[in-house]
């Protein structure tokens, strides 16, 4: 395994680091590549070595790619690898704890397992399309990078963070839920495909569940929190038949 790393031009925002993610992401034999927007600094690991003009051809005009320095990958004992991910991933477990003691709350007396459930989907899509909407222009790209809809139609990563605020305010509301439910299903679906198929690459690119403002990587963290939403979708659905 070679890693390589290279100074990149052009990049103003989050967004513009997602997609030269994405862009050297796609180059044959790459395997992760990941972008210091504030140092410049793009990491690729490959293969084998690769010329820069096979990086150079990905990337679109408006970027540039220099060489910064080549050396051979150390490996990475498994346990510190193990540890920085879990710090990492500590925002999103902190927000899943408050979720659910929020929705315990609401609903402990007497206990109301469906109206929990409920709830912890409505809290779980406003607190989530609030994280999306403080960089609403980096957000597209990076969910476009898993997400089949998003790389497909773009629009649609655009429209997504206002869709989990309606879903959340739906579902709060105890307003069409049955409907609400059904598009969770769908999006959410869609998403996991995209996650999972994510996951099996082994490509290391950054989890935009709770937009670009928190740095999180991209783990079955993820997969596991949209088969939960999932799950509590299909319970909620089945008792409405």
């Amino acid at each position: 395994m070679f890693t390589k790393q290279y100074r990149i031009s052009g990049m103003t925002c989050d967004g513009c680091r997602a997609s030269v993610e994405k862009y050297l992401g796609s180059v044959p034999e790459v395997s992760t590549v990941s972008v210091d927007l504030q140092a410049g600094i793009a990491t690729v690991e490959s293969g084998e070595e690769l010329p820069l003009s096979a990086y150079r051809k990905s990337l679109p005009e408006k970027y540039g790619i220099a060489p910064l320095s080549v050396f051979q990958a150390a490996p990475v004992h498994e346990q510190e690898e193990e540890v920085s991910k879990w710090k990492q991933l500590r925002p999103l477990f902190l927000i899943f704890a408050y979720l659910f003691t929020a929705a315990f709350l609401l609903n402990r007396d007497p206990f109301d397992a469906n109206s929990f459930m409920l709830d912890f989907m409505g809290l779980f899509f406003i607190v989530f399309s609030f994280f999306k909407l403080l960089d609403l222009k980096g957000f597209p790209e990076s969910f476009a990078m898993y997400d089949p809809l998003a790389a497909a139609i773009s629009a649609y990563g655009w429209i997504y963070p206002f869709l989990e605020t309606a879903l959340g305010l739906a579902f709060l509301m105890r307003y069409q839920t049955e409907t609400a439910l059904w598009i969770t299903l769908v999006i959410l679906g869609i998403t996991t495909v995209g996650v999972l198929r994510t996951l099996l690459s082994k490509k290391k690119i950054q989890c935009a569940c709770l937009g670009t403002a928190l740095k999180l990587p991209m783990t079955q963290a993820t997969l596991i929190e949209n088969c939960l939403m999932i799950a509590m979708a299909i319970m909620l659905l089945s008792k409405t038949v």
